[in-house]
């Protein structure tokens, strides 16, 4: 397999690098090779004990920060203490979520779990660190999509899934808010003529800890349904590509959108995602901005 590979990643020495979800997955090789390249990187975790034994893993520089996306309260707490010990911050992916399979649940500000957690604790942790992040160098966002955003709809009369829910159907729309929140991201950067690129990507069907666990409430079937996603995805080191070109690609320009080139964009080397329409319509943007401003309460640009 050819293609852009995280040997290609550039020195990253000077650099402030913020990870969420940062100990296991996705977000543990993201932050383990933004380390290995030089970068401070803060493992932004739920579970501190689970980040100390990540960044015992990494052995490079990195700190342990405790945040919790399903709660507003814990990401303004994360946020102001992040500040103060960096007021510059460069690089910022929101790469922590979560994928269940059982009955509804909400965060701790009543959301529905999934859009609570994928989007909205982004969303209010991106524009709490806004400052911040402007007084980088060359900083930018990453948002973390996933090709379930393709099949997906956003209800604006029912974001949080309270009629007919279904898990799966509340994942994807979680992430069309994620892929719809970053691009409307860039739109607003670049009016604002900020210096901060908002970049996106996924993984397509990648090896993770949610792999399984989406499925484990459902027993012995869930069992096997999990020993068959194992071998119909990629290793998690390929499936972390998209996010670290989208981090650390010099010519990577805001709004664009990375993920695997292979069939359906499953799995493959690094290229240009594409983009639902929906995802790409600047009027839903606008939209779930507003929305996203109000169930938060945090408004910027």
């Amino acid at each position: 397999m050819t293609g852009w590979t995280a040997d290609r990643m550039p020195d990253q020495h000077g650099r402030v690098a913020v990870v969420t979800g940062a100990n296991s997955g996705l977000g543990l090789v993201t932050a383990t090779e933004l380390a290995r390249r030089g970068a401070h990187v803060v493992l932004a975790v739920r579970d501190t004990a689970a980040g100390a034994s990540a960044a015992g893993r990494i052995g490079a520089d990195v700190e342990v920060r405790e945040l919790d996306l399903a709660s507003l309260e814990s990401v303004r707490a994360f946020a102001a203490e992040l500040s103060a010990a960096h007021p510059a911050v460069d690089l910022l992916v929101n790469n922590a979520g979560v994928v269940l399979l059982g009955p509804r649940r909400t965060t701790a500000d009543g959301f529905e779990l999934h859009l609570g957690t994928n989007m909205l604790g982004h969303f209010a942790l991106t524009g709490l660190l806004l400052g911040t992040l402007a007084a980088g160098h060359e900083p930018r966002v990453v948002n973390l999509s996933s090709i379930t955003h393709k099949g997906a709809h956003l209800d604006f009369d029912d974001l949080m899934s309270e009629r007919g829910y279904r898990a799966s159907s509340a994942y994807g729309r979680s992430k069309l808010a994620t892929t719809v929140f970053g691009l409307e991201l860039d739109r607003r950067l670049r009016a604002a003529g900020s210096p901060i690129r908002s970049v996106l990507a996924h993984p397509g069907l990648t090896r993770t800890n949610l792999t399984p666990r989406a499925w484990e409430h459902r027993g012995r079937l869930g069992r096997v349904l999990a020993t068959i996603g194992l071998l119909a995805t990629q290793p998690v080191e390929q499936g972390t590509l998209p996010q670290l070109r989208a981090a650390t690609d010099p010519g990577v320009r805001g709004g664009q959108f990375f993920g695997p080139a292979g069939l359906a964009e499953t799995r493959g080397r690094v290229t240009e995602a594409r983009l639902s329409r929906e995802a790409a319509d600047p009027a839903v943007g606008a939209r779930l901005w507003t929305a996203a401003e109000k169930l938060t309460g945090v408004s910027y640009l």
